[in-house]
């Protein structure tokens, strides 16, 4: 004997697209509507806004069975879009609740910051304060007497290695001034070793 196939994906599908449509989905999801005068197929505003033009005609031809037909057609859609609208409202709604919430204790929590941080930059003045009054008050340093920079003898041998940044830079020799042009005289244009230009 076989055993039985599970029917699960059928199930799924049902379940996915029954009677617990989303909000947003309904907005902008496109219906085929099957109405007395054949299939209207759009969003459910495109749908209203058919059966609403649909509707007109019919009253134009004085056929009020279709008009109504027509309206109660519209009408369906209509409820769907402002419950599919309540639905986004209220997610909106809920959402900017929780976005304040969550804004609030930002700024309750930066507070806090705002609070710890002036307290330990007043704990921070108060100790430099104390530290600066423990010590003894340095004598004005221009007043004492200054050791040499250079060693008094050449015979003590220095440490460091001499760097190329340490060295004193050569003086540069002044710049010459240009000999003045003699043959400009002798010249009859004025401009003896510029080309003349080509005509």
């Amino acid at each position: 004997m076989k055993p039985q196939r599970s029917r699960s994906r059928n199930n799924k599908n049902r379940n996915r697209s029954g009677g617990n449509t989303q909000g947003g989905n309904v907005v902008n999801r496109v219906f085929d509507s099957s109405g007395p005068e054949g299939k209207v197929r759009g969003t459910p505003s495109q749908v209203i806004e058919k059966y609403n033009q649909l509707a007109r005609d019919a009253q134009l031809s004085n056929d009020r069975v279709a008009m109504e037909n027509f309206q109660q057609h519209a009408e369906h859609y209509l409820r769907m879009l402002s419950e599919a609208q309540k639905e986004i409202d209220a997610k909106r709604e809920e959402q900017e609740k929780a976005n304040r919430e969550r804004q609030a204790e930002r700024d309750e929590q930066d507070r806090i910051n705002r609070e710890r941080q002036s307290e330990r930059d007043r704990e921070r003045a108060e100790r430099q304060e104390r530290e600066s009054a423990e010590q003894p008050a340095v004598e004005d340093a221009s007043e004492q007497p200054q050791p040499d920079a250079e060693p008094d003898s050449q015979d003590e041998v220095s440490t460091l290695v001499e760097t190329p940044e340490a060295k004193p830079k050569a003086r540069r020799a002044p710049r010459r001034k240009p000999k003045p042009k003699e043959d400009s005289a002798d010249a009859p244009n004025g401009g003896g070793d510029q080309p003349e230009a080509a005509e």
